[in-house]
């Protein structure tokens, strides 16, 4: 009884915010944060039936007057055709916007686009300007990208003590990826001396923060280590 009268609250509240968020977007068209604030209530099903179509028209309002989160987020919806069509050259355009105003997570959106030729000119070299300036902005998918940049010499000059380094920073928060690749690193010496416990280290890592699609590859490249060092002792 207690849950039900908690998830209630939780509906009602939600619902109320969502109320509010509609009121102010429609009252000042100027309102870009309520719009987006709309927008994503629609996105997400929060306090309102959920709705890509609605949530479009709302986060296309905000991003029009310039909120780069919403410039984001639509150029994600093109990107993935979440209340609009799939349109990669949009997606491309909304996010780029929304990058020139410094926001991490459209600057490494940009960098893939570039990377892997989808809405824009393949183009490697800005790939990693546009991941660069998102792993300085903390994003963490951008620190994989470009560690995986510098490892295969992909749009810059390989330097795989660099990836080391890039690994390093998106392990520490929480990639699993991240925590593989510095780990096989490790296992073969390659941009850091070679050192089979820290390589158990982060392929442990690997596992545990793994999802079930590449849980299986982590463990097995974690038990060969592991093997390979027992059959040298």
């Amino acid at each position: 009884m207690i849950r039900c009268v908690k998830t209630l609250v939780i509906l009602l509240i939600g619902a109320a915010a969502a109320d509010c968020s509609t009121r102010q977007a429609r009252d000042d068209p100027r309102d870009a944060t309520a719009q987006h604030e709309l927008a994503v209530s629609y996105f997400t099903g929060a306090g309102v039936e959920r709705s890509y179509a609605p949530a479009a028209f709302w986060m296309r309002k905000a991003a029009d007057q310039g909120l780069a989160d919403a410039q984001s987020d639509l150029g994600e919806m093109y990107k993935v055709g979440l209340g609009v069509p799939v349109d990669l050259t949009q997606s491309f355009a909304w996010f780029l916007q929304a990058a020139e105003q410094g926001n991490p997570v459209a600057e490494y959106n940009v960098g893939t686009a570039y990377r892997d030729g989808r809405g824009v000119t393949f183009d490697p070299a800005k790939a990693v300007e546009w991941f660069s300036k998102a792993a300085e902005h903390d994003d963490v998918d951008a620190e994989v990208a470009l560690a995986t940049a510098y490892l295969n010499g992909q749009g810059v000059a390989a330097d795989h003590a660099e990836a080391a380094a890039w690994f390093r920073r998106a392990a520490e928060r929480g990639s699993a990826l991240a925590d593989y690749n510095l780990g096989m690193q490790y296992a073969n010496g390659d941009g850091v001396p070679r050192d089979t416990a820290a390589a158990l280290i982060w392929l442990d890592a690997a596992v545990a923060r793994a999802n079930r699609q590449t849980r299986q590859k982590f463990a097995m490249a974690r038990d060969a280590v592991a093997k390979s060092a027992n059959e040298l002792r």
